[in-house]
């Protein structure tokens, strides 16, 4: 097994996570299988009980383990399933530690950072890299580590230890280290510094850990000589000194290390080369087409999001992206209209009127509406009244776990006349409970008590547009993270009013997808499509609301509908003569039947 530990210096916030995933896709290009390990320093078991406002989104994976965003550019880069495992954090390593002091296993020993913590974090690290996260069998070729943080931070100082020792420990030709620094440039001196990346590098070395190659992020292409003078003082070959400056999209970062011959120093480095060359050159051809696809896009497609959270585009990462795919799909150019939830509701148009009549203005100047999932009653009320404008305005809608909760109540309130219509999570007492809390949560006890992970929705309305953007499958495996969920002694209700619950769980009785058939596109989703999506396969959720929002929603669902036909005819024998003559396997299926007589099932 190799490994590649990417750091970070000088600053937070500079792109460790996208450098760590872009170094993944190019060693995948060379041919080789990679997964992936984030380590968090903070003393959280896990990401799912922090404030977006403090780390961003929670990322969920199919195992449920909630765990930090940058898990979510691993997947989205590199098309591959992560679990709860590939994220370490402060919390989980002593908590491992305690367990196991508990138990006995160091029995007459006393309990020290130093082995004991520093130990059970290296073999943390070679549990993990050694299963597969892409499908495949037998273990990776190449583990790719993040430590999160910035180098010299109190709380990092355990794992700096600890991979300083295992560098030791798996051997020279095993281990490389990737640093991640800044190189500003003053506005008054309008040159490029090199000091702050000393420094850094000074402090790694102190530390233990020696650079074998500088990643050196920049507003502008580094020039030259200031190569050289990183190389003179922090003793590190000019070859393997890589430039990662401002791009006008991520997906050129792969880009980037490539042309620089990243690749051929990581594997020279991880004695990867045979005969002095690179298993194969990476290839690149998809990427280079989508990075340059997406510069050329032009026509834009408008998406008001409206959230709690707009202050920090962090908080709704995947959900951007999601869109993102979806509008590259689509060949436009995504303009998301943040649009603060708070700021829509009656109390607002008093309190801050500039503020209520800019977001009302952006909300009507959208070309789609979506509503992502979140927790607590700050701004709900402004969420029910931008349902309420899409659906009464035929304006395409895409509500998110509580996006979905939200279009209910909306509807409850605005369709069946049930005023006092809401959630027990905002009003305990209502006379109407559209959204209740699940029987099988915890109120008391706050993390991983949510229903998490992977779970199946069966469609259960024949022909409707989310089985139709699913390429008409009859069910779809998608990632939960909620509490609360619709009431099923509601459902009919609901649906005598005209809202259909097309997709639900295994028993019937937990609703997953909403649609409304007499509008453009009124769909919400109980989870969170916007995990799964990557950047070559879009969500077909996220596509279908780019796809209304842009009119080409039609076009889209009958080249579903085509696909769908073509799969199953790949599946039907050759042309044969019957004792009735020949069949057309086309009009079997289009009949709804094989020519041997048996049922078909999409």
């Amino acid at each position: 097994m190799k490994y590649v530990l990417v750091t970070g210096g000088v600053v937070s916030g500079l792109g460790k996570g996208v450098t760590a995933s872009s170094i993944g896709v190019v060693l995948k290009a060379c041919g080789l299988r990679v997964t992936t390990i984030k380590i968090d320093p903070y003393l959280n078991t896990d990401a799912g009980t922090m404030s977006p406002f403090e780390h961003g989104e929670v990322f969920v994976l199919d195992d449920g383990g909630e765990v930090d965003l940058d898990l979510g550019n691993y997947e989205r880069f590199l098309d591959i399933k992560l679990t709860r495992d590939n994220n370490i954090t402060t919390g989980k390593i002593y908590q491992a530690v305690i367990n196991k002091e508990r138990r006995g296993d160091y029995l007459g020993k006393t309990v020290q950072v130093v082995p004991h913590i520093t130990d059970e974090i290296q073999d943390w690290i070679e549990r993990i890299a050694m299963i597969p996260v892409d499908g495949k069998e037998g273990p990776p070729d190449v583990c790719v580590i993040e430590l999160g943080g910035t180098i010299g931070d109190i709380e990092s100082m355990p794992f700096i230890e600890a991979l300083g020792q295992f560098s030791y420990r798996v051997g020279p030709g095993n281990f490389c280290l990737v640093h991640v620094s800044l190189v500003p440039v003053l506005n008054v001196v309008g040159e490029q510094k090199t000091k702050p990346t000393q420094h850094s590098v000074r402090g790694l070395r102190g530390l233990g850990l020696a650079p074998d190659i500088l990643a050196c992020r920049s507003t502008e292409p580094l020039e030259e000589h200031v190569k050289v003078k990183l190389s003179q003082f922090c003793h590190v070959p000019i070859s393997n000194i890589v430039n990662l400056h401002d791009v006008t999209n991520i997906w050129h970062i792969p880009l980037l290390l490539r042309d620089q011959k990243a690749h051929e120093a990581i594997l020279k480095v991880l004695e990867l080369q045979y005969d002095g060359k690179v298993p194969r050159e990476p290839e690149l051809g998809k990427w280079t087409k989508r990075a340059t696809k997406f510069d050329k896009l032009k026509t834009p497609v408008k998406i008001a999001m409206v959230g709690k959270y707009t202050g920090l585009s962090d908080s709704y990462l995947s959900v951007i992206k999601a869109l993102l795919h979806a509008s590259v799909a689509m060949k436009r150019k995504l303009v998301v209209e943040w649009v603060p939830s708070c700021d829509l509701e009656d109390s607002s148009a008093k309190e801050t009127p500039e503020a209520h009549k800019k977001a009302w203005k952006l909300l009507k100047g959208a070309d789609g509406v979506l509503v992502p999932g979140g927790f607590g009653d700050r701004g709900v009320q402004g969420k029910i009244l931008a349902a309420k404008y899409a659906r009464e305005n035929n304006v395409p809608y895409l509500g998110i776990c509580l996006g979905m909760q939200i279009a209910v109540i909306e509807f409850a309130r605005s369709v069946m006349k049930l005023q006092g219509a809401n959630s027990t999570e905002f009003d305990p007492a209502t006379t109407s409970p559209c959204v209740i809390f699940m029987p099988e949560g915890s109120k008391t006890q706050m993390g991983a008590t949510m229903r998490l992970g992977s779970r199946r929705t069966y469609f259960h309305v024949n022909g409707c547009k989310s089985a139709k953007l699913y390429g008409n499958a009859s069910s779809v495996d998608e990632r939960h993270r909620h509490r609360y969920e619709v009431n099923p002694d509601m459902v009919l209700d609901f649906e005598r009013a005209g809202l259909q619950f097309v997709g639900k769980d295994e028993s019937g009785k937990r609703m997953g997808i909403i649609e409304l058939p007499s509008h453009k596109f009124f769909i919400g989703a109980q989870f969170h499509p916007e995990f799964k999506s990557r950047p070559g396969k879009p969500s077909p959720l996220f596509l279908g609301l780019i796809a209304a929002a842009s009119g080409q929603l039609e076009p889209l669902l009958q080249r579903s509908n085509l696909t769908t036909i073509a799969c199953a005819i790949s599946k039907v024998p050759k042309l044969k003569l019957y004792p009735t003559g020949p069949v057309n396997p086309l009009n079997s299926l289009v009949n709804g039947y094989y020519p041997n007589g048996t049922g078909i099932h999409t």
